[in-house]
């Protein structure tokens, strides 16, 4: 064909579909919460051509091209009825269709992100804490959440940045492969929830997926179960990013002290024309010396999220956490407690003994690598207006190999350096189908999920436990070095541990909120949880064994069933803006082993009693939660009095009680503060010896913290996006070790942050000085904290 002739033939294919695309006619609209707010990934069908999209981030939809004719336009989001439109199109013209949620919550595949809110760090609304679409001032129970849009401003790279600012959080504790965990009410508290289910990483845990971090307070057994997830002072819950309807991104790079460099990503884009099928990659790498003499961290991570509406009532989520690392273990310093022979009473503090803050004593050729693969999926199917099935899929893996150490102290000035050679697996997968319902009874509004939960555990061990010599840590030889050449000449005379052990739970659990007036709802919820533990299988010797009944007295694999009841009431003494709440709620662990008598072990627990109010007022410009809590924990193993070498009893108890309090506000327009106090009285009531009771357990946190973030960023004019934040934490005094004759003390904290930033549509540029004051600070685990540290990012939008 000659080149006029395609030309010619090309302008007349143009112009016979511009004719065509004359002959159509255009859907638009936008769907909104009952508030006004936008309402993103509603799915939106026309049914009669069977076409669907999901509303963007601003809550609009479009269908282009529609034949001319009336069709009916449906709206489906979970957790409401349906709602049918019926339309006329006409050639040429676009026809517009709105339409405003008739109920306060939804859930719904992709969560609801309140756009235009004055408070830019209060995100309350989630559907995992009560597995239910209930909002903040409904909900019984004490929960905070902290927004990326916060942690962004605060240029966090880490997840104990983040949890900075959650009340009574303290200083995180770092294991040695990165592993970080939080104090919660007295009681250790790792992240390993995810999306609301189980996920736990021992490894490191790179927060560039995350949407927000929910810390939820108190015993959460009754929805949550007793896996590795919860504890009795809560759980914190990791939310990912998912996708969402429209393409965009942003890259950024961040540089700073210590050859810290880190580079992020985070793309996201529909993959098919209708918008239905989502696609979001997250990902970052990062290096980083250690502050001390030596150490350092290589991570790279991939989180790729995919979602899927299939049709108006069936949708999918799909969601991918990969990790790997190389780096060399923290300073974990377990020191000499003992009592010298002649006194009664010894006190010391790590401020005060002379140990090195900037040294480490090992090698940066001890190094571990550790690897994390989680794998979440949920499908979601409307069954009808008031019910909808939610299936759950969760599997994660960590692997740890290489040398993990600590320090244990010999003497006054003596440590001995303890390294763990070898290879450590976790797997962990976690099904859950749950049904949830919004309907009433005689006029009353219930909403309620039914769940079934099956969790199954299996960790591999395979590895030597080698002690070096002692030294002395203040008067330290200069050819003192702990190589791994050394560490490999001792493995033959090391402790090996070559075994793997198992455990699977069963689970059924149900909960309702009953709406007994308008104002007044009450909680009922019980979980029934079937724990079967298969024993520990030694690969050397063949033999499967249990847990240990006293000192060294094996037993083998047991069963243990346990309930766990909630119970809730929430009045509104404002309706939608102030609320008092009252709650009892539980939480147990299984323990192995036998009595003296041949009798097993029943569950240990925990009670807790809490009351308080929330608040969400002047148009959202203040929100917070103060409350009382007290937690009673039982059925504590201690040695049996009768024989202490090979039994234990099982009447142990602790207390904790306390305050916490949470503020977020919106004063003016630009500033933002963030606040919380946290006041813990933790202490052991009946301990194995009784000069113990009343004391304070050791490893338990500070009794008082606070936390504050000020910023304040200009709204308009020439400086519209210009900002500056200042931060702080404090920690009062805690121990290591706390006994009647013994105490390892933890001096208090006061750890400042500032940063300068500007932020637009393009671009986000900030500078932040972490600790302004180089302070001296400690976690749990005497681990020294880094003193002053700077970093820069650029991070460019698209």
């Amino acid at each position: 064909m000659k080149p006029l002739h395609a030309i010619l033939w090309a302008c007349l294919l143009l112009a016979g579909f511009s004719s065509s695309a004359q002959n159509f006619g255009n859907i638009t609209g936008k769907v909104t919460l009952v508030d006004g707010q936008p309402y993103a990934s509603a799915s939106v069908s026309i049914v009669q051509l069977k076409r669907s999209t999901l509303t963007d981030e601003q809550g609009d939809y479009t269908f282009k091209n529609v034949m001319p004719g009336n069709y009916t336009i449906r709206i489906q989001v979970l957790g409401m009825a349906q709602k049918d439109i019926m339309v006329k199109v006409s050639a040429k013209d676009t026809v517009v269709v709105n339409y405003q949620l008739e109920r306060e919550n939804v859930q719904a595949l992709q969560e609801v992100t309140v756009a235009g809110n004055t408070n830019r760090f209060t995100q309350k609304e989630s559907v995992y804490i009560a597995r239910l679409p209930l909002k903040n001032l409904e909900n019984p129970q004490v929960y905070n959440s902290v927004p990326k849009e916060l942690f962004q401003e605060q240029m966090a790279v880490d997840l104990g940045s983040i949890a900075k600012n959650v009340p009574g959080a303290g200083i995180p504790m770092i294991a040695n492969q990165g592993r970080v965990t939080f104090r919660s009410r007295g009681f250790d508290t790792e992240p390993n929830a995810r999306n609301g289910v189980a996920g736990a990483a021992f490894s490191f845990i790179d927060p560039a997926n995350l949407e927000r971090i929910e810390a939820i307070k108190g015993p959460s057994a009754t929805l949550f179960g007793n896996s590795i997830a919860s504890s009795y002072g809560g759980l914190y819950n990791r939310v990912t990013k998912k996708p969402y309807n429209g393409f965009g991104g942003e890259v950024g790079y961040t540089a700073g002290s210590w050859n810290l460099n880190r580079l992020t990503v985070d793309v996201n884009t529909p993959i098919n024309a209708d918008r239905t099928a989502l696609f979001r990659l997250n990902g970052a790498t990062t290096w980083e010396h250690s502050f001390q003499d030596l150490g350092f961290t290589n991570s790279v991570s991939v989180a790729p999220s995919f979602s899927y509406q299939i049709n108006d009532r069936l949708s999918l989520l799909l969601d991918v956490e990969f990790g790997q690392a190389k780096g060399t273990s923290v300073v974990r310093l377990n020191p000499y407690v003992a009592v010298p022979t002649g006194q009664t009473e010894v006190i010391r503090s790590i401020a005060d003994i002379g140990f090195p803050y900037n040294k480490t004593f090992l090698s940066n050729d001890l190094t571990y690598r550790t690897q994390m693969m989680n794998i979440f999926g949920q499908i979601n199917y409307k069954i009808s207006e008031e019910w909808t099935s939610q299936t759950i899929v969760s599997r994660a893996r960590s692997s740890i190999n290489g040398d993990i150490t600590a320090l244990n102290g010999r003497t006054e000035t003596t440590i001995r350096p303890n390294v763990i050679v070898g290879y450590t697996q976790f797997i962990a997968t976690d099904i859950q189908q749950n049904f949830i319902g919004d309907f009433k009874i005689a006029g009353h509004r219930n909403r309620i999920v039914a769940g079934l939960d099956y969790y199954n555990n299996w960790n591999d061990f395979d590895r030597v436990t080698v002690n070096l010599p002692d030294v002395d840590f203040i008067n330290t030889p200069s050819t003192y070095r702990v190589s791994q050449f050394k560490v490999d000449s001792l493995t033959s005379r090391g402790t090996l541990r070559k075994e793997y052990n198992r455990d699977n739970t069963y689970s059924a659990y149900v909960s309702d909120v009953f709406n007994v007036t308008e104002r007044l709802s009450a909680m009922m919820s019980i979980r029934i949880n079937r724990f079967q533990y298969k024993g520990v299988y030694n690969i050397s010797t063949g033999v499967t064994s249990g847990g240990l009944s006293g000192a060294g007295v094996q037993t083998g694999p047991y069963a243990q069933t346990s309930w766990s009841p909630k119970f809730g009431l929430v009045y509104e003494v404002y309706k939608d803006h102030v609320s008092l709440f009252g709650n009892y709620m539980n939480g147990f662990f299984n323990k192995s082993g036998i009595k003296k008598d041949g009798s097993p072990f029943e569950a240990e627990y925990a009670d807790q009693l809490e009351f308080g109010a929330k608040a969400d007022i002047f148009d959202h410009k203040l929100v917070g939660t103060i409350s009382y809590y007290d937690i009673k924990v039982k059925n504590i193993l201690r040695p049996d009095p009768s024989d202490p070498v090979n039994y234990q009893i099982q009447d142990g108890s602790q207390l904790s009680r306390g305050v916490e309090v949470e503020l977020t506000a919106n004063p003016l327009a630009g500033l933002n503060i963030v606040a919380g106090y946290a006041y813990n009285d933790s202490k052991v009531t009946d301990a194995s010896d009784i000069r113990n009771n009343g004391l304070r357990p050791g490893q338990s946190g500070p009794p008082t913290t606070v936390n504050f973030w000020v910023s304040y960023r200009f709204p308009m004019g020439k400086l519209k996006g210009f900002g500056a934040g200042l931060g702080g934490n404090y920690g009062d005094m805690s121990y290591y070790t706390n006994t009647y004759n013994s105490k390892f003390i933890i001096p208090e904290y006061k750890i400042f942050d500032a940063s300068l930033f500007y932020d637009n549509e393009k671009f986000r540029i900030g500078f932040k000085v972490d600790n302004l004051t180089s302070e001296k600070a400690w976690s749990v685990r005497l681990t020294p904290q880094a003193p002053a540290r700077f970093t820069g990012n650029l991070t460019l939008k698209f």
